[in-house]
């Protein structure tokens, strides 16, 4: 029964998406599901990422993943080791944008990041989850990964992370560049960089995408571009077995650091 297993597991790649319940990572995890992936759903609730992993369909298994709890990164980290022994593509998606309640107005919470009035606490929060989770999840899964004959990572980041954009007098979203969400996409940004640069001799990918201004929860659901469109970068960049390393894209093509 166990090289049956093994045998199929060898012959189907594996992925684990974090966030996936919803948003944006929910339809990566789709996509990756019809591309002929075994996706584990990510999410901090079980039950939401069970009925998310049951309407993608049979490629889909639902994982509890809190990315800002070592314990529940471990755990799911071995039960993949467990049931495959290897993983070939992670993304990192799972982002807040603030850690006040939820359906907040997008200006509200634009303004509570402001450098010179943020809350430490709220600085925290919100990196904890889109800077040292990210960091801790890869962390723990590279002796995956590195079972892999095409190991990739994507970060999901944000335009609004590119101090080059957001530095120029002419860019529309200097204002909304705040320490607690933006300046943790830029830290996320730093982050892939770092690891594409150090993984980069042992074949394995990493990048960052930007969706766009999708609407979803993140902002409160007063993005510009659907789901379908929002994910199409993060999965053309999560399907590229051979595709290049340490780059930032978004859905127009390269972004500036």
């Amino acid at each position: 029964m166990e090289n049956q297993a093994a045998s199929k597991n060898n012959k189907q790649p594996v992925a684990l998406v974090t966030g996936a319940n919803q948003g944006v990572g929910n339809e990566i995890a789709k996509a990756l599901a019809v591309n002929g992936y075994q996706v584990y759903v990510g999410s901090r609730n079980l039950s939401n990422g069970e009925k998310a992993a049951a309407e993608i369909g049979e490629n889909a298994t639902a994982i509890q993943l809190d990315v800002t709890q070592q314990a529940s990164i471990d755990a799911a980290v071995e039960l993949i080791k467990q049931e495959y022994g290897r993983l070939d593509l992670l993304v990192n998606n799972a982002g807040i944008s603030h850690a006040g309640k939820p359906g907040r107005p997008m200006e509200e919470v634009l303004a509570e990041g402001r450098a010179t009035t943020a809350s430490l606490d709220e600085v925290r929060a919100v990196w904890e989850t889109n800077v040292f989770g990210v960091i801790a999840v890869t962390q723990a899964a590279l002796p995956l990964l590195r079972k892999s004959d095409a190991a990739r990572i994507v970060n999901v980041s944000s335009g609004l992370g590119s101090l080059t954009w957001v530095s120029d007098p002419a860019c529309w979203a200097r204002e909304h560049f705040g320490v607690v969400y933006a300046a943790s996409k830029t830290a996320l940004n730093a982050v892939t960089l770092s690891f594409a640069l150090e993984l980069e001799k042992e074949n394995i990918k990493v990048n960052a995408t930007s969706p766009g201004f999708t609407a979803t929860a993140l902002n409160n659901f007063q993005g510009t571009d659907s789901l379908e469109v929002g994910s199409r970068e993060p999965v053309r960049v999560a399907l590229e077995t051979d595709g290049p390393t340490g780059r930032f894209t978004g859905p127009d093509g390269p972004l500036p650091w």
